[in-house]
């Protein structure tokens, strides 16, 4: 089949947007050791666009990379009603992976202990991670898979910043509180738009969160909406500010736990002894 200068021009884009996340995916997993020879990973499949552009990659990925680890696609069932339970089984199926549904009623302890109209996020998502969690290590996966990309770590940067007080976000590997379970985020790198386009193409069948996917005014999508315009007046800046999480100078903060800003005084006039309070940005916007 014979296709026009714009189809192929489209086709062009598509591939260079779907190598760009393979590239991205390798490298993080790389850069913060992500994945070892005979990891067993449980990768989190809520039926949204990111885990399922998470899965493809991590198959995709198994099939070439140097080393040999296990994938279980999981998702987990929380009884929403009107979800649609064939849907994830009949497309994993199609692809001929390993996969289990976790069925657990978390919606209705969302619906009776969270107050009408108040947000549920933040329930929700204790009660998902806390059966996620207990079913890895229930069945031995020492990695857990989940489909967070660069905008979230994003917009988390912010949400902590203004409603939390603190420099915190959300990184791309991570150790349970409790040490039992280490979670990675594959797509750290990836721009949302690019994993949305991808979805689009392979037509992934999409399921919705009814339980607060649709409640208006959240935190999240006012953050969202924030970076949306910041990005469309200065392309580009979501990326800088991710990069901004990847270099951090502690000297040029003022958290005392992370640098010893009493004991500057004794590294004065010493010359062998680096004070660490280099450095070449700050140095810039202080002219």
């Amino acid at each position: 089949m014979n296709m026009s200068n714009p189809e192929r021009k489209q086709q062009y884009s598509l591939n260079k947007v779907t190598k760009r996340i393979r590239r991205q995916v390798g490298q993080a997993i790389v850069d913060y050791g992500m994945i070892a020879d005979g990891d067993r990973v449980m990768v989190c499949v809520s039926g949204g666009k990111d885990s399922y552009v998470m899965l493809d990659m991590l198959i995709s990925l198994q099939k070439k990379a140097p080393i040999n680890f296990d994938l279980m696609a999981v998702n987990l069932d929380q009884k929403q009603p009107g979800f649609p339970e064939h849907v994830l089984p009949q497309y994993l199926e199609s692809l001929g992976v390993d996969y289990h549904v976790i069925e657990r009623d978390t919606f209705s302890v969302v619906r009776r202990v969270i107050p009408e109209g108040k947000t549920t996020c933040g329930l929700c998502s204790r009660l998902r991670r806390g059966n996620l969690y207990r079913f890895a290590e229930e069945n031995g996966f020492n990695r857990i898979a989940l489909g967070h990309h660069r905008d979230d770590i994003v917009e988390t940067f912010f949400l902590n910043l203004f409603h939390g007080g603190r420099l915190k976000a959300m990184p791309p590997k991570l150790l349970s509180d409790d040490g039992k379970n280490m979670v990675i985020r594959p797509l750290a790198y990836c721009a949302e738009s690019d994993l949305a386009r991808l979805a689009a193409d392979r037509d992934y069948p999409i399921i919705p969160c009814n339980l607060c996917g649709s409640q208006p005014n959240l935190q999240r999508q006012a953050i969202k909406a924030m970076l949306a315009e910041w990005e469309r007046t200065n392309p580009g800046r979501t990326r800088n500010i991710f990069r901004s999480l990847m270099h951090v100078s502690p000297s040029q903060l003022c958290d005392t736990g992370l640098f010893d800003f009493a004991g500057l005084d004794e590294r004065m006039n010493r010359p062998d002894i680096p004070t660490m309070t280099s450095d070449p940005v700050a140095a810039t916007e202080n002219r």
